[in-house]
């Protein structure tokens, strides 16, 4: 923990995503690279971003400020997100929400749409599928999806949860 300060924006986020990625919770540890992530999240790069987002919701670890700090950086730089940045951070911020929810709901739906519907993969599209229900159980923000991508989100969710589901074996 004391070494944090020392990390690159990089290897703050690599740090939480291998954590989340291997499924190990480390609150302490969380809290202090949020801390400092909250301080620097200007030099994060969008992946960055995104993949600190998705670690901290992942483990469920609350950091508020952080995610605050995250939506306003997301809105100013959106446009350099590519698909699967906008993926992790909308589905992150599905789980765990933020304060500028209006203006980032606006932003990443802008953005969405603008990289069209074959910019993103099955995987991508169940994660704005998760957002897009998030959006829509929580008004007063109006979500206009792109024609189609509701639909193709939809639909890759439908196919997800269809592959997940355990073969039942038939007796005759």
């Amino acid at each position: 923990e004391q070494r944090i300060g020392s990390f690159e924006p990089q290897g703050l986020a690599n740090t939480v995503w291998a954590f989340a990625t291997l499924g190990v919770p480390a609150p302490q540890l969380f809290h202090a690279i949020a801390r400092e992530s909250e301080q620097r999240i200007g030099s994060f790069t969008p992946q960055n971003i995104a993949n600190t987002a998705w670690a901290f919701a992942t483990l469920d670890i609350p950091a508020p400020r952080l995610f605050d700090a995250i939506a306003r950086e997301s809105i100013k730089r959106i446009g350099r997100f590519k698909s699967q940045d906008i993926a992790n951070a909308a589905w992150a911020f599905a789980i765990v929400g933020t304060a500028d929810r209006g203006a980032l709901v606006n932003a990443i739906n802008a953005r969405a749409a603008e990289l069209g519907l074959a910019a993103f993969s099955g995987d991508e599209r169940c994660q704005l599928h998760h957002f897009f229900i998030g959006v829509e159980a929580c008004p007063p923000v109006e979500l206009v999806v792109p024609i189609g991508l509701r639909d193709a989100c939809r639909e890759a969710m439908a196919h997800a949860m269809a592959a997940s589901e355990p073969e039942t074996a038939t007796l005759s």
